[in-house]
């Protein structure tokens, strides 16, 4: 996709994590495709991913407080029931517990580390600190602030990730005109940029696959200014945009 952004022109990329860095779709798979085996389901893992995905925001819109492992294990649960399958404890916190063991993306640790040389990186995410903490053994990024729904009591595409975000700029001494934003969900993280006016890039994790996956729908208005198929993709052109200014 082409783009008018300047990429020299930020100071600041803020990140969502699970699905843009971290390939949470192939976690959550791992868990759901052995229990729908057992339970006898002849489901491949889109059709798992697809029943699955409304569960967990719905949960996390009406349980705003709850750490992410309860959401996502009361979201199999429900996902079990819309299956006609019940969902014992013991699968429900398997997959709870599973959030730390989540894969990178191949790509993701060697883009954040070019992208550091050029921005300070911090991440916008809706999980708990635990989580994360695992994560970051594999994405081994070096953020300047990490906002998590534990931290702010919330979940995107709410707006409390934002907040806690403006109230974080300042001490990184980042104006907010400087900051752009960064992810794959276009119902997380595309439809509230727009609604708070910053800039985004559209890592587009599945334009290889049809559907949303583990992402409902978005079903409010969502822009982006730019789109790349991976994280590898804009470090690319983040690295050729700041190698064109310096030669000038």
């Amino acid at each position: 996709m082409t783009t008018d952004l300047d990429f020299t022109a930020f100071k600041a990329v803020s990140f969502d994590c699970y699905g843009t860095l971290i390939d949470w779709e192939t976690g959550i798979a791992a868990v759901l495709a052995p229990w729908a085996a057992e339970q006898g389901l002849e489901l491949d893992d889109e059709a798992l991913l697809l029943a699955y995905a409304d569960h967990e925001a719905a949960i996390e819109l009406e349980q705003p407080t709850a750490l992410y492992p309860q959401v996502i294990a009361e979201a199999f649960r429900r996902t079990g029931a819309q299956l006609g399958r019940a969902v014992s404890d013991e699968w429900a916190q398997r997959l709870g517990d599973s959030v730390p063991e989540w894969p990178a993306f191949p790509d993701s640790p060697d883009a954040l580390a070019r992208l550091a040389r050029h921005y300070q990186l911090i991440i916008l995410s809706n999980v708990h600190r635990a989580g994360f903490a695992g994560s970051n053994q594999r994405l081994r990024g070096d953020f300047a602030a990490i906002i998590t729904a534990e931290d702010v009591h919330g979940y995107k595409p709410g707006d409390k990730h934002f907040r806690a975000l403006d109230e974080t700029l300042p001490r990184l001494g980042v104006k907010r005109e400087h900051l752009l934003h960064a992810a794959q969900s276009l119902f997380h993280d595309h439809v509230p940029a727009k609604r708070e006016g910053l800039p985004s890039v559209w890592i587009n994790r599945r334009h290889d696959k049809p559907g949303w996956g583990a992402t409902p729908e978005p079903d409010q208005a969502w822009s982006y200014q730019a789109e790349f198929p991976s994280m590898g993709a804009f470090a690319d052109a983040v690295d050729r945009a700041f190698a064109a200014g310096n030669g000038q």
